[in-house]
């Protein structure tokens, strides 16, 4: 009978645990506009950066109810592309697109992609994200992030895009 108790007691630990965990978790999303150039050559790879994105990192740990020191990792949930210009292009026109990160001090990593964007891939496009802790690049003040980029197809106009990341924050538990 106290073994029962005892696991009901466990069980209602770990599920408070995880209630408790769950509120020192949150996303932060950072939002950037790209163009690529029209008359872009075909086959070839080229780089496009984002200008430098402010992270507002310190505030936003704070509207969190943490701080950096208390920053157990941050991974990236997704990264989304989505074409605002011309209003009816799409991402055909890619063969495949990389994504990096880098930031003042900190070596430039791979942090989402897609090597076989289809023919009828529309004007939005999910990638891959990898798992790889960037709580560093994100505690910085800015980071700025790097498209690598191999077209199909030669585009007759610039397109914009909008690149949409959202970071998913795990922060310690009352400092512990």
């Amino acid at each position: 009978m106290r073994f029962y108790v005892f696991l009901g007691f466990l069980a209602l630990f770990l599920v408070g645990c995880d209630k408790v965990d769950s509120l020192t978790q949150f996303d932060m999303n950072y939002d950037e506009s790209i163009v690529i150039p029209a008359s872009t050559g075909i086959n070839l790879p080229f780089d496009l950066f984002t200008p430098d994105m402010e992270t507002d990192s310190e505030s936003e740990f704070a509207v969190n109810n943490t701080r950096k020191n208390l920053i157990e990792e941050i991974v990236l949930k997704s990264l989304g592309l989505r074409i605002t210009a011309p209003e009816d292009g799409d991402f055909s026109f890619l063969k495949s697109i990389e994504i990096y990160i880098s930031a003042e001090d900190l070596e430039e990593v791979k942090i989402a992609w897609n090597d076989n964007i289809p023919e009828n891939a529309g004007n939005e496009l999910e990638l891959e994200t990898s798992d790889i802790d960037l709580k560093e690049y994100i505690k910085k003040d800015s980071f700025k992030l790097r498209l690598h980029t191999v077209t199909d197809k030669v585009l007759t106009s610039d397109y914009h895009i909008d690149v949409r990341s959202v970071f998913h924050v795990d922060a310690k538990i009352l400092g512990i």
